[in-house]
């Protein structure tokens, strides 16, 4: 069996460069998911790699490219990146068989589709993605962010997230790390919660006659 060869530090570093680059040309656009959250998910997601015994190599440059998406159109999904992710990886220096790799990484963790089976590089990138999203901080400082880079409702959200997260949360692989969920599955049912007490409290036509009012 052929041994694999890692990617080249400066191959990651040449990847960094231009995502970053790309999340300041389009910082305007990109409240939610610029580089505050790729640098965010990428350092979490090398910490669960170290522990699951991932490839951390891979994982770092799949978390580096996991949202470009999101500069290609709005509200989309991740294979809505792919022909921008591989432009990147490709001209960056990644071998051919990694681009293939990784791609599969970022679908597979999508939190949308993800599943309690998927791969060790998949559930590192999964972990730190989700762990954004359960962040305290993430429903007061950022949630407004993602409804105008988004152009949704705060219905829309509230559905989104309540309709793809709970059901992992109830099976038991809202994380798949141990530490982690021991750690901010806390947090987690926290947000959680709260994004179904929004869901429940936009079913009163007074609320949504007040936030019709505040939006205008």
């Amino acid at each position: 069996m052929r041994t694999r060869t890692t990617i080249p530090r400066s191959v990651i570093a040449d990847v960094e460069q231009r995502v970053r680059r790309l999340c300041e040309d389009l910082a305007a656009k990109l409240q939610f998911h610029g580089w505050h959250h790729v640098s965010f998910v990428r350092d979490k997601s090398v910490h669960f790699a170290d522990r699951n015994g991932a490839a951390r190599d891979v994982v770092e440059v799949a978390a580096l490219v996991h949202d470009l998406n999101y500069m290609v159109r709005r509200n989309s999904l991740p294979t809505d990146g792919e022909a921008l992710r591989r432009k990147i990886l490709f001209v960056s220096g990644v071998c051919l068989g990694d681009i293939e790799w990784i791609e599969k990484i970022v679908v597979e963790a999508e939190m949308r589709t993800r599943h309690r089976d998927i791969s060790l590089e998949a559930q590192a990138l999964s972990d730190a993605d989700t762990l954004f999203k359960a962040l305290p901080v993430t429903p007061v400082v950022l949630a407004h962010k993602y409804l105008q880079e988004n152009g949704i409702t705060l219905k829309e959200l509230a559905y989104k997230i309540v309709g793809e997260q709970v059901s992992k949360a109830d099976e038991g692989y809202y994380f798949y790390d141990a530490e982690a969920a021991a750690t901010y599955s806390k947090w987690a049912e926290t947000n959680l919660l709260l994004w179904q007490h929004i869901v429940e409290s936009l079913d009163d036509p007074c609320v949504e006659e007040l936030l019709t009012k505040v939006a205008s």
